[in-house]
């Protein structure tokens, strides 16, 4: 028989996971640290590892699939390659919508007229040969480009022009906003598409090194990704679209958190190393946003979980705010644990700490390092410097000349080219005898230091490492609850349009929580119970059920549901095109082949209904389905004039779905 490996891609631990799908059984499981240098060898040693635990030969493997949390860190940090958006036909207003304008950054925009009506009409045409001139400087330094084109859901043939031209002068990877969304909201199509550009060359090496670990052992099986909605589609496809696998490893865990527990209804936490992601489970079901994936500050155009995701997590950064109280606060950007990085560099980072501690002064960046992760070219001046004084896991004052290195050193951690370490959530859990997987030692002298610190008033933040780390996660606590509490307010429709973030902080939310009790008494709590998912969710959540009055649920195998969830789910391909009337009697069909005129509305839905349904059983097919089955909806928009019918617009939606292939397993005494 064939058996199913599942591997999750983390931030901090790549997870794996052997299944018997027959027996509905976990029959080996394993976790390492992610490699961001070299992700194979994360892969590599937990895979390994997890087919040790099981007795499974390599050969038995008949599917593999992959969830990942590296997309949406990276959104959630503001990382990624740089990129050009190539706008066509919006205006200077457009590109401020939908945070597009925060999204871009310093990164260029190439702004060209052209571009098509609602109707699918040229509104103007398209130079060519002005784009390939404004992005021939820019070309070198660039890891893609995004174009959008307004209406390129009703007429792409300007995003296809584009993307023809600048793949035959530069070879660069292209992204179109109209084949990420049908929808009609262009600078939220063109932020899709911008974000989808950014993440090609990070899911391109995450695949790369999965595959090439699994050939070196031997497996020969479908590599299956899971998508942010929670589907499957090969690994192929996703290379194309990296954009969806946003909320990946959320969305895989969903599925795992069913398929562990059985539960219909709960709200699911999933903590790691740099996020928190929380979706409501209903019915059994996860909900799909309608409004597409939020990640951070980011509204896509991604169909993906109802999921609301925070920076928080393990590998949190700790911030300590200014005022008078010395408050804390948690993420969003994650660094790699004191503790962890004295594990693979111990005499390096303990003559920095203890170098620190030897004085009553604490300096601003004492207790922090810097690592390099990878080599890039065409840098700005004073971030090519730096970049080459960073030769190897250092401390950060070491590297720092001037003040102004330190925006260069902020650029660096946001490319990705560099991470920085320093006191964490997890350095306090070592801190707390709450785990003893690394340098607990070095936890503590981190922690020292940070204690160290002075408040507005001059007094130290805490009485020694033990009360800082106290400090530490009371406050992944306070925000954790504070997670929960939004995600619920959210998720009830008693209080819909109410802004669920100000809901969870209010005055009456925080005394309830307590469970006040004076003039007033106030109580609140959630009404479902919680699934805590994550290889540390044992360590963080389990004082929080009676916090929140509900309870608290921690399956077996809670620190790999992702990697179960990335197996246990199906292939689905959804595509969806619309009908219009520009003028009475005619009906035109807005196609990716191109725009069909047809004499009426229903001539118009079949059309669209046979093309969506062959080219979504195609995609299907080649995403990895075994066998498909195709579900149609249409979505009619009419108005009554004078007591009959009028056609305004329909959407027909097609999805095509089935269970991945599964490769006959091979006889391990036999298999070359």
């Amino acid at each position: 028989m064939a058996y199913l490996l599942g591997v999750d891609t983390g931030g901090t631990y790549t997870d794996a996971v052997i299944l018997d799908p027959d027996a509905a059984q976990v029959l080996g499981k394993a976790k390492a640290l992610t490699t961001r240098s070299d992700l194979s060898q994360g892969i590599g040693a937990a895979v390994d590892a997890a087919l040790a635990a099981a007795g499974i030969a390599a050969a038995r493997i008949g599917m593999v699939s992959l969830s990942t949390t590296l997309a949406t860190n990276a959104l959630v940090e503001g990382q990624g390659g740089r990129v050009a958006l190539v706008s066509i036909g919006f205006d200077e207003a457009d590109l401020t919508r939908a945070g597009l304008a925060e999204a871009m950054g310093n990164d260029p925009v190439i702004r060209l007229p052209g571009g098509h009506d609602h109707a699918g009409g040229e509104a103007a045409p398209l130079d060519l040969a002005a784009l390939t001139a404004a992005l021939a400087p820019l070309a070198p330094g660039l890891r893609g480009v995004a174009v959008a084109a307004r209406f390129a859901t009703r007429n792409p043939a300007h995003e296809q022009a584009a993307r023809a031209a600048i793949r035959a002068a530069f070879g660069l990877p292209v992204t179109c906003s109209h084949e990420l969304s049908a929808g009609l909201n262009g600078p939220r199509r063109a932020l899709t598409a911008v974000l989808n550009a950014r993440l090609i060359g990070m899911i391109d090496r995450l695949v790369s090194a999965c595959e090439r670990h699994l050939a070196a052992i031997g497996i020969d099986a479908p590599l299956m990704v899971v998508r942010g909605d929670g589907a499957l589609i090969s690994a192929a496809l996703v290379r194309e679209r990296p954009i969806e696998t946003i909320l990946s490893g959320p969305a895989a865990s969903i599925v795992g958190a069913r398929w562990l527990t059985g539960a219909r209804d709960a709200l699911v936490s999933d903590i790691g190393g740099t996020t928190t992601d929380i979706a409501l489970l209903k019915d059994g079901l996860p909900e799909i946003d309608p409004d597409g994936a939020r990640v951070g500050a980011h509204r896509t155009m991604v169909e993906a979980v109802a999921m609301r995701t925070w920076g928080l997590g393990g590998d949190s950064e700790l911030h300590v705010l200014p005022g008078l109280e010395g408050a804390l606060r948690l993420g969003p950007r994650r660094m790699i644990p004191v503790a962890l990085l004295a594990q693979e560099h111990p005499e390096m980072v303990h003559a920095a700490l203890d170098r620190a501690l030897s004085s009553d002064m604490v300096g601003e960046h004492d207790g922090r390092f810097v690592i390099p992760m990878m080599h890039a070219e065409g840098l700005p001046a004073r971030d090519a410097a730096l970049m080459a004084r960073i030769t190897h896991a250092m401390p950060v004052a070491q590297v720092l000349k001037t003040r102004l290195d330190l925006a260069a050193l902020d650029r660096l951690v946001a490319s990705g080219l560099v991470m920085l370490s320093g006191a964490t959530p997890s350095d306090a859990a070592h801190v707390q005898g709450l785990a003893n997987t690394w340098d607990a030692e070095a936890a503590r002298k981190a922690l020292t230091l940070i204690a160290r610190r002075r408040d507005g008033r001059g007094v130290r933040l805490a009485d020694g490492p033990a009360a800082m780390a106290a400090r530490v996660v009371a406050q992944l606590h306070d925000q954790t609850v504070d997670c929960l509490m939004e995600a619920a307010f959210a998720e009830d429709p008693a209080f819909a349009g109410q802004p669920p973030e100000a809901l969870a902080r209010h005055l009456l939310t925080l005394r309830g929580l307590a469970a006040h009790r004076g003039t007033v008494r106030a109580e609140i709590g959630l009404n479902v119970p919680v699934i805590g998912l994550g290889a540390s969710a044992p360590t963080w959540y389990a004082p929080l059920g009676a916090r929140l009055g509900t309870d608290m649920i921690l399956p077996d195998h809670a620190g790999v549901a992702n990697a179960i969830g990335a197996v246990v789910g199906q292939v689905s391909q959804r595509l969806s095109a619309a009908v219009t009337t520009p003028a009475e009697g005619r009906f035109v069909a807005h196609l990716a082949a191109g725009n069909q005129g047809f004499a009426s509305a229903d001539a118009a839905l079949d059309a669209v209904e046979a093309a969506l349904s062959a080219e979504a059983r195609a995609r299907a097919l080649a995403a990895g389905a075994a066998e498909v089955a195709l579900s149609v909806d249409r979505d009619l928009r009419e108005t009554e004039v004078e007591g009959r019918r009028v056609f305004i617009e329909a959407t027909v939606t097609v999805t095509a779905s089935g269970r991945p292939r599964i490769a006959h397993a091979r006889d391990p005494e036999t298999a070359v």
